[in-house]
């Protein structure tokens, strides 16, 4: 049975109080020591939670450290050129989290004086944050009574209730919220919406919890049952679709600069440069592990791809290296070769918005890829 609420009826105020006390007790004595948590400046929780969407603790935090040191007041970071937000992200991943930082800065320059604000509704409109970012920002940093549903406390709510329904219906969602909402105390909701998320990340494993060191583990349904294989529901596995790429260093033999290319506001990577790269329909990048294995007809259809896109000719160009990474759903098979521009032939790019002739000393400070920088390393 369910209340109006969407929670289950055999939950009591008794059992809500067990949950608080031992979750905050629990918070006091085992809390990791994290920068951000040394801070109760909103600006400063927006940013660690923007880059731990999606985002291991351990990566975040040396991020966390430049990126503050080099924009440490909203006012700063809405001051900054693009190009130095995106270089401070590279290796990060999700860059469009950094370029709606970059807009929600200029937002809260522009409308709040420079100063991060401190209402719900103020918050949740600016780019990139959604319900649960919002709520979070606010609790953790001025205690406000903002419940928090995310992946973590997805997790220990599912056990905590015993739910094994698909986790992203709009019933479970509902639930999820009702149930955060109603567990949320009155006091002290930084350490207990912080405790939440420690306890799903830390104890509340995916395929291995530590039960015997969960402090909710007496008033978990899903401890009880021991149904931890079927709670949470499994996610399906994701379907990669494949993509076969080729990427080109190519560079003038006059000044050895390579020509890279900014990725346009509807490319993958904007903001960003990388090598000139396109999509060559008979290449299959995964068999290749030597200039001898490129097909036939494969280095002509790269010179072609090369001079429609960029307006030069190159010479013959050769296999250096072929590498997989994958993008959301995407496993991207990057093949990548080199050549130089044919002087005689080509009239020599100069001034240009997306194409830059740049030596490796600009290249290494140029935010690029995480695939590009890989292949700057043969520059």
């Amino acid at each position: 049975m369910t209340t109006d609420s969407g929670l289950p009826d055999w939950l009591t105020d008794s059992w809500r109080r067990t949950l608080r006390r031992r979750c905050l007790n629990w918070y006091s004595d085992n809390a990791r020591d994290l920068p951000w948590r040394h801070s109760s400046d909103p600006y400063e929780i927006w940013i660690s939670e923007i880059m731990l969407q999606q985002t291991q603790v351990a990566t975040v935090i040396p991020y966390y450290k430049r990126f503050l040191a080099a924009f440490p007041t909203c006012l700063e970071l809405a001051n900054a050129d693009e190009q130095q937000v995106l270089g401070l992200w590279e290796g990060l991943g999700y860059y469009r989290r950094a370029r709606q930082l970059h807009q929600a800065a200029k937002i809260v320059r522009d409308t709040h004086d420079g100063q991060f604000p401190t209402t719900f509704n103020a918050v949740y409109d600016l780019p990139g944050i959604g319900r649960y970012t919002a709520g979070a920002i606010l609790s953790i940093s001025l205690n406000q009574p903002h419940p928090i549903v995310e992946a973590n406390t997805i997790r220990l709510y599912c056990r905590l209730l015993g739910y094994d329904a698909d986790v992203t219906s709009k019933d479970a969602q509902h639930l999820f919220w009702s149930f955060a909402d109603w567990i949320l105390p009155t006091r002290n909701c930084s350490d207990f919406n912080q405790s939440l998320m420690e306890i799903g990340s830390l104890i509340c494993d995916p395929r291995n919890p530590s039960c015997n060191l969960c402090p909710l583990n007496r008033i978990c349904q899903t401890k009880q049952s021991k149904r931890f294989d079927e709670i949470p529901r499994p996610k399906q596995k994701t379907q990669y679709e494949d993509l076969f790429e080729v990427a080109v260093i190519i560079r003038d033999p006059k000044t050895s600069h390579v020509l890279i290319r900014q990725c346009q506001p509807d490319e993958r990577w904007a903001g960003l440069w990388d090598f000139p790269r396109f999509t060559l329909g008979n290449l299959q990048a995964s068999e290749i592990q030597s200039d001898s294995d490129v097909k036939a007809g494969t280095k002509h259809d790269v010179r072609t791809a090369v001079r429609d896109r960029c307006s030069i000719e190159i010479e013959e160009p050769t296999w250096i290296h072929s590498l997989k990474h994958s993008i959301t759903r995407y496993r991207v098979h990057l093949t990548c070769f080199q050549s130089e521009i044919k002087l005689s032939k080509s009239k020599r790019i100069t001034a240009c918005d997306s194409l830059r002739w740049v030596s490796a000393k600009e290249l290494a400070d140029m935010p690029l890829s995480v695939s590009g920088r890989k292949l700057a390393k043969f520059v």
